[in-house]
């Protein structure tokens, strides 16, 4: 059982949604608190709330940093919540995410996971408040970066580079599953199918993934969040590098470089057909169905 708290820009890419059902429906994974960030987080913190109950749990759910670090401008796609009537209804903790992820890594520290999905400024921000959380953190999991041939800058690590550097250079243990890796995994028509029929979760998120399929005029997407969150559960279906360090770039691009001296590890390899298969079991399994195989 591990012990986690997911912090996630929850709302526009479907993806995070897709995480956070991911680990309420893994039984090995324990989310203690949910942390958002990026934009306007309490929406984003009400979304979380409303997922949480949709799977018939009361999650603990923090509101977050909403301006970048860098200054970089918050992208917005300008549809997040729409599908999800009466989200003024749905009440969050008090509080600063940065804080409370201190005050939690504080009362256990090297027992706490972190899975960062998102821009990585709530953490950020807790190292620049309190230092000892890169000792406090068990493991970091983070979405993001891409280390493959002709690497470019992503959405994550860019949207605030002067995050990205801190938290990768703070000698947390880390893995990486950077874009390269969870292009090669895709969620279709016959996985939307089955997620769609996991009662009122699956029946929310799937109109949420058509909507994103929409946005982009596509009839599939990249669950790259919910494939960083298998690493923890699933670490048979994935390949990582030695150990070494990361250096980000001004703009957000990432290079990774082996040192036995390093903690953080990067994704290399993965088995798409199988990724597929067990995030979609472990969503319908949150919305407390069987998917008709016992899984």
């Amino acid at each position: 059982m591990r012990q986690l708290i997911l912090d996630t820009d929850i709302g526009s890419d479907v993806d995070d949604a897709m995480a956070l059902a991911l680990i309420l429906g893994t039984p090995s994974l324990d989310l203690v608190a949910t942390h958002t960030v990026y934009g306007d987080t309490r929406l984003r913190a009400q979304l979380a709330r409303r997922y949480g109950a949709l799977a018939g749990r009361d999650l603990t759910v923090v509101a977050g940093t909403a301006e970048t670090l860098s200054g970089r401008k918050v992208w917005w796609a300008g549809h997040e919540g729409t599908l999800h009537s009466g989200l003024d209804a749905e009440t969050f903790a008090p509080g600063s995410a940065p804080e409370d992820l201190i005050a939690r890594l504080q009362a256990n520290p090297g027992e706490l996971d972190v899975v960062a999905i998102g821009p990585l400024t709530n953490l950020a921000a807790a190292l620049e408040l309190e230092p000892q959380v890169a000792q406090w953190i068990r493991h970091l999991s983070v979405m993001g970066g891409h280390f493959g041939p002709a690497a470019k800058p992503e959405h994550n690590f860019k949207s605030d580079d002067v995050a990205t550097r801190t938290v990768l250079t703070a000698g947390i243990p880390t893995t990486i599953t950077a874009i390269e890796i969870t292009e090669q995994v895709a969620i279709g028509p016959d996985l939307l199918q089955r997620i769609r029929a996991a009662g009122p979760l699956g029946a929310a998120l799937g109109a949420d993934i058509e909507q994103w399929w929409a946005y982009w005029k596509e009839t599939w997407n990249v669950p790259h969040d919910p494939v960083a969150v298998l690493t923890l559960s699933r670490p048979d279906l994935f390949t990582l590098s030695p150990r070494g360090r990361v250096t980000i770039a001004d703009g957000g691009l990432s290079t990774f470089t082996p040192d036995p001296a390093g903690t953080v590890r990067i994704v290399t390899d993965l088995d798409p057909a199988a990724v597929a298969e067990e995030i979609t079991a472990r969503i319908v399994a949150a919305g407390g169905e069987t998917d008709g195989d016992g899984s």
